[in-house]
């Protein structure tokens, strides 16, 4: 089957045809660093790396490239004089890293900061200049403007026409010729630190937000690449303008452009400005990374996920269903010669725009039918599932955590061994027909959340 993507600029499903064959390239927007990721931040991420990760099942060669927005008016904002910017935006971004890392996100062929682009920016700029789609500002403020009325296309994003479109830029400047012109250039500001700008032909100042992703895709994927993503609230003004300047500079820009839809909290986009961000690193504490991704990848990535706690506890539950299979099925799985590769439905779920959701839900048919067939006595069955639902939790990111549900830590590991360790004495106690002593290690075990299933195949045990 051909991967199908939803295009969001054409707002319908299409078939994906590289613009290299067994090549994709992707751009992605990545974090502006001015404080520490949320779990929205977090769910961006595992939704372009399982498109990354399903790319390369599909036998793709992949380059993903994630900027890092390190200069921008919230990044200085957040700064002091204790922390300046350049030294926080870093701190932030060996924050994201590091949960990027403990999310089992696969790194990007290369991560670009703005601050070490400026030439190209400036490139870019110069181009749009040139072609007559970009003006310096007259009242000296060294301000560079993207000209919106010269781009008869502005919009087609969107699907916006020019009087939908009033007072896009952050900026209200006076010097522009029309309140929708986007700045490309922003001049020095006296209230801000000297290290905050770069020289140019048009004065000291620094790149505006939009013309930095337009030059960064440009320098590491070319005029021309298959894949643009981001967040849903980045489709305006962001990625509209970074299309108008791209292709107003004469470049081709992205094929396909792909939004995943945002971590909300009772219906309200998650966001440090409305104070109700959930921290990445909170979250981690309560679950552990493979509840967690498993979390975030369990909505249609086009749709809203809105966070409650139960649904946290009700994917770490999930995921210890799966898990206690994986146990109970090990045994069986080196002794019997087993089918290999993915369910087909779970394939064919992937291809049809990532539908993640239907992909799990094939992961527990999956798992439901290897406990039954151990119940059962078919071990060769049981051992054809095991194999099958590695392999899915494999291209899920899923599968570095599948003997623990709930965290990849060492106490994770330590909880399991000692469990292992009570079983054992458990059935040395029932070979030896004593039998209060083995019921008195179930049922202590069973007051600390783990429960214990005795069948015909063999004990096992999970968290309830």
């Amino acid at each position: 089957m051909v991967i199908q993507i939803y295009d969001s600029r054409v707002r319908a499903v299409r078939d994906f045809i590289p613009s290299r064959d067994g090549k994709v390239s992707i751009y992605v927007c990545g974090p502006t660093v001015q404080s520490t990721p949320h779990i929205g931040h977090l769910r961006s991420a595992l939704i372009y790396d399982l498109w990354t990760r399903w790319f390369i099942h599909r036998g793709y060669q992949v380059t993903l490239i994630r900027n890092v927005t390190d200069i921008d008016d919230k990044v200085l904002a957040f700064a002091s004089e204790d922390e300046p910017w350049w030294a926080r935006a870093y701190r932030i971004e060996t924050e994201f890293s590091r949960l990027y890392t403990t999310m089992g996100v696969l790194p990007p062929a290369y991560e670009p900061r703005t601050s070490g682009h400026i030439q190209h920016s400036q490139l870019l700029i110069k181009r749009l200049i040139h072609r007559g789609h970009a003006y310096v500002a007259t009242d000296g403020s060294g301000d560079v403007y993207f000209d919106v009325a010269s781009w008869r296309d502005y919009g087609s994003l969107t699907r916006q026409g020019p009087d939908d479109v009033l007072g896009i830029d952050e900026s209200s400047s006076v010097a522009k010729r029309d309140s929708r012109d986007f700045a490309l250039w922003k001049g020095a500001k006296t209230a801000e630190p000297d290290s905050a700008s770069w020289p140019s032909p048009w004065g000291a100042g620094r790149p505006g937000w939009h013309i930095q992703c337009s030059a960064m895709s440009r320098r590491y994927l070319g005029p021309v690449f298959d894949i643009h993503g981001g967040g849903l609230d980045l489709r305006f003004p962001h990625h509209e303008n970074e299309l108008a300047q791209s292709v107003a500079a004469g470049d081709q820009f992205a094929r396909y452009w792909v939004h995943n839809g945002l971590v909300t909290t009772s219906g309200q986009k998650m966001s440090k400005s409305l104070d109700n961000s959930i921290s990445a690193d909170a979250l981690l504490q309560q679950v552990g990374p493979a509840a967690l991704r498993y979390y975030l990848l369990s909505a249609h990535y086009r749709s809203a996920l809105d966070y409650h706690p139960q649904a946290l506890t009700d994917a770490a539950a999930a995921l210890a269903r799966v898990s206690a299979f994986q146990r109970r099925a090990r045994p069986h799985v080196a002794t019997m010669h087993t089918a290999a590769g993915l369910p087909e439905g779970f394939a064919n779920a992937l291809d049809d725009d990532l539908n993640a959701p239907a992909a799990l839900a094939f992961l527990h048919d999956h798992t439901r039918a290897g406990n039954a067939a151990l119940d059962h006595g078919d071990l060769s069955s049981a051992a054809d599932e095991h194999r099958f639902v590695s392999a899915m939790l494999s291209v899920l990111g899923l599968a570095d955590d599948a003997l623990d549900a709930t965290t990849h830590d060492s106490i994770g590991s330590t909880v399991a061994a000692v469990v292992d360790i009570l079983l054992t004495h458990r059935a040395n106690a029932r070979d030896a027909r004593d039998f209060d002593t083995a019921d008195r290690i179930r049922d202590e075990l069973a007051t600390v959340g783990i429960t214990i299933d005795d069948t015909a195949s063999g004990t096992s045990w999970r968290k309830s």
